[in-house]
């Protein structure tokens, strides 16, 4: 129980380090709308391409994002299963509603 408690509580902080960053959030924003070509995302946030690749690649390995590539272009896209997986972990963390005391010690 302690392996599964642990693997799951490692990619709470996975997934919440990848959400944690404004230009990811902006990301993910853009990616709301459908799938986008890296040059557009470039472009729309004005963003320096190495730097828009650094926050792909942490979107891409949290599992949020999915690349397409279609020749010399990559197309990325959100993956509902991560906003699922994440939507389950942010449930589980929410408090017991069991409003009796404790025991202490």
């Amino acid at each position: 129980m302690a392996v599964a408690t642990h693997s799951r509580t490692e990619r709470a902080i996975e997934l919440f380090h990848a959400l944690s960053d404004e230009t990811r959030l902006e990301i993910i924003e853009l990616l709301r709308k459908g799938e986008r070509c890296v040059c557009e995302l470039t472009d729309t946030l004005d963003a320096a391409q190495s730097r828009l690749s650094f926050h792909l690649r942490v979107l891409k390995d949290a599992g949020i994002v999915r690349d397409r590539k279609d020749g010399r272009w990559v197309h990325y896209e959100l993956d509902p299963d991560a906003f699922e997986e994440i939507e389950t972990l942010v449930t589980d963390l929410k408090p017991r509603v069991d409003r009796r005391p404790q025991p202490c010690c």
